[in-house]
């Protein structure tokens, strides 16, 4: 036979990384054929092919970098994918299991450390610190499964900081002890460091995103910003001698709300951290596991063994403990202990400091057991981890699905959005994508109307472009999209066709951009569109990026309650909201605010809503103070005949135009009836002209006869 292990480890770099892309293609193939979860088979071929297993691959630089890059994209993806109404909202329970994570480990791995493996003090805090802290690297799973606003979730994520935290303060002092800088000024100097980075990452990243994001909507810069503020938040981190994977946590928190959970944008940075990063990190971490020290004595399987037994026990009893302290179900209890299970980052940082620090008598203060051993407890817990993730994950997911309202089972949601200028498709898009129901996942129709003319061909062909783009916006964002560049001689009633042929249920379209005038506010064809269909449309003028908008302000006219389309534009609003995770303000009479302040809470307890009386409709223009430019200024009105429409909204084009000139608008006519009638009767009128022939005869008299 010849001797192949010549050409071992592979030491071109192309070859690397093809075997490196091989893993992580076949071997969640080959784990999902053994029901085994994923994450479980990128740290075993790590294992595999590591310089302890078959030696195929060295540990060089690159997976250092790109392990390196993976714990940090992990955090990131916490921290923008936290819903922080929900972490306000648990903000308690998040403390609480928090400080039970590292108190219950600190204590319970200090006894054991001194009764039983009988280590000095020093030795024992630092290896107990090394069972409080933990990694999240299962969320992946929790991603595929649609968990990430579960509020067990959002328990365990934000408890990883906090356990994290106190365990890098834990390594600092430990630190400091050894190379005697603890002085009457460290406390008041580490103090002072993480207050300023605190300050930086808190106070100025936000304004440096919203500035960003504001004036550049390219989806690459934007997904290179992003990367860019996370290793810059993680080096302040590292500079004041703290752990940069939490740095990348609080960046991915303070850019939470201009990344939305449905953009394009989060959709890239998640295919990229889980189609390389994440897998590179894992695979990482298999290199480090040296099986042969399973066979190499009974000292490194005691202390491994002790550190498996402390490390899994003590974090089931603090994830107990948050489950009886709040009354939450045992699946839930199940979840958070496997998120909060995994050993990786901050361990490897505990022992890494441990390891090189010398004592006095010239032996390290954590030996080559406590190295050896923590090596396979990051390969047991996350092992672990992995399958209590995977098994709580599976159930809770499967109890959401059978939990679906049966008035959403039997929604008939069908987004159209007409467009004609690729400045403003971007946008509607955006808003299609925000207020479409991900549960039904029906997708939008996507509109272009052509008329029937000599430039018919020319205009044609630029639709679709323009669908074309519109296409992968929605791909992007893994969205449906039914597209059509449809001819007519009349726009209004070739969008009205389009409407009754894809049976759409509302309309998403662009407001007119012609002069600044209330004569030429709704354009040549809107009034004749909403005067025409009896179903929801939403009007948008939006002038700035979606994601940068940080309040939505409404203003809804009385006896909009009644109206039937009352919970339909409600609704959308409320998951526009929830997706930018901004707040949302009504101003509506008292009867009005109860029924939406009840909707909310029943359907979206998340949404961070307020409510303000709004005595009359004539007050609305004085709301023009509190609307600022990165709010939405919403506008719930009726059309005439029905029964919140009221002659004061007539004035409607002038007020908007006086006093909200420069904001972002969006004008919504509610569903006129249920469901569209087309029986012709004499009892209700077919038609309503925007100004009636009153309205018409009087301008001319005043103006002929001044």
């Amino acid at each position: 036979m010849p001797d192949i292990s010549q050409y071992f480890p592979i030491t071109s770099p192309t070859m690397i990384f093809f075997v490196v892309l091989c893993i992580i293609l076949f071997a969640p193939i080959i784990m999902g054929k053994l029901r085994i979860p994923h994450i479980v088979g990128m740290v075993l071929a790590g294992v595999a092919i590591g310089p302890h297993g078959l030696n195929i691959l060295a540990k060089d630089d690159s997976f250092d970098l790109f392990g390196h890059v993976g714990l940090f994209y992990i955090m990131l993806l916490a921290g923008l994918e936290m819903n922080m109404a929900n972490f306000m909202k648990n903000r308690v329970r998040t403390v609480t299991h928090g400080l039970m994570a590292f108190v219950v480990p600190m204590a319970m791995g200090f006894v054991i450390n001194r009764v039983i493996l009988d280590y000095n003090i020093m030795t024992s805090i630092l290896l107990a610190s090394m069972y409080a802290s933990h990694t999240i690297i299962t969320y992946p799973i929790i991603m595929r499964y649609g968990l990430t606003r579960q509020r067990s979730v959002t328990i365990a994520v934000g408890a990883t900081a906090i356990t994290d935290t106190l365990t890098l303060l834990v390594l600092a002092i430990v630190g400091g002890l050894f190379k005697g800088e603890i002085t009457g000024g460290f406390w008041m100097l580490l103090f002072l460091k993480l207050a300023a980075v605190f300050f930086v990452i808190f106070f100025a990243f936000p304004r440096i995103a919203r500035y960003f994001f504001h004036r550049n909507e390219d989806n690459v810069a934007q997904f290179i910003f992003v990367l860019a503020m996370t290793f810059l938040g993680a080096w302040l981190m590292e500079i004041i001698g703290m752990e940069g994977l939490l740095g990348a946590f609080l960046t991915g928190l303070v850019l939470n709300r201009y990344v939305p959970h449905l953009s394009p944008l989060m959709l890239n940075l998640e295919f990229v951290g889980n189609a390389i990063f994440i897998p590179y990190f894992l695979i990482s971490v298999g290199m480090l596991v040296n099986v042969h020290l399973l066979f190499g004595g009974l000292d490194t399987l005691q202390v491994a063994g002790v550190m498996i037994l402390v490390a899994l026990t003590s974090k089931w009893i603090a994830s107990l403990f948050t489950q009886k302290l709040f009354g939450m179900r045992a699946v839930e209890r199940e979840l958070i202990y496997g998120l909060s299970n995994a050993q990786a980052g901050a361990t490897l940082a505990a022992v890494m400091v441990g390891y090189n620090l010398i004592m006095p008598d010239g032996q390290r203060l954590l030996n080559d057991d406590v190295l050896n051993g923590t090596v396979i407890l990051i390969l047991i817990t996350c092992i672990f981890s992995s399958f209590m993730t995977e098994r709580a994950s599976k159930q809770i997911a499967l109890e959401s699905q059978t939990a679906v309202p049966e008035d959403e089972k039997g929604d008939d949601e069908k987004i159209m959005v007409p467009m004609k200028h690729t400045d403003t498709a971007d946008t509607l898009v955006g808003l299609a994508i925000m207020m479409r129901n991900r549960t039904l996942n029906r997708g939008f129709v996507a509109l272009n109307i052509v008329y029937d003319d000599s430039n018919r061909l020319k205009f044609q062909e630029r639709g679709r472009n323009l669908l074309e783009h519109v296409t992968r916006l929605a791909n992007h964002s893994d969205t449906m999209v039914q597209t059509q560049v449809r001819i007519a001689t009349n726009i209004i009633n070739g969008i009205k066709h389009a409407f009754k042929e894809f049976n759409a249920s509302e309309i998403i379209m662009g407001m007119h951009t012609g002069k600044d005038s209330a004569k030429e506010f709704w354009g040549e064809f809107i009034p004749g569109l909403f005067n025409g269909l009896n179903r929801q449309i939403i009007i948008v003028r939006c002038l700035r990026p979606l994601n940068t908008i940080r309040r939505i302000q409404v203003a809804v006219p009385s006896r909009a309650e009644f109206e039937p389309g009352f919970y339909r534009w409600l609704e959308r609003l409320a998951r526009m909201a929830g997706n930018l995770e901004c707040r949302i303000h009504f101003h509506a009479k008292r009867e009005t605010l109860s029924l939406i302040n009840e909707y909310l809470q029943n359907r979206h307890p998340g949404v961070r809503a307020e409510y303000s009386f709004m005595a009359h409709w004539i007050d609305m223009p004085k709301l023009a103070d509190s609307v600022n430019d990165d709010h939405m200024f919403v506008v719930v009105t009726a059309r005439k005949g029905t029964i919140s429409y009221k002659p004061a909204l007539e004035r409607l084009p002038e007020e908007l135009t006086k006093y909200f000139t420069g904001k972002s608008l969006m004008i919504i006519f509610p569903d006129q009836y249920g469901e569209p009638v087309e029986v012709m009767t004499f009892v209700a009128p077919q038609h309503h002209e925007q100004r009636s022939a009153y309205d018409i005869l009087t301008t001319w008299i005043m103006k002929h006869f001044k």
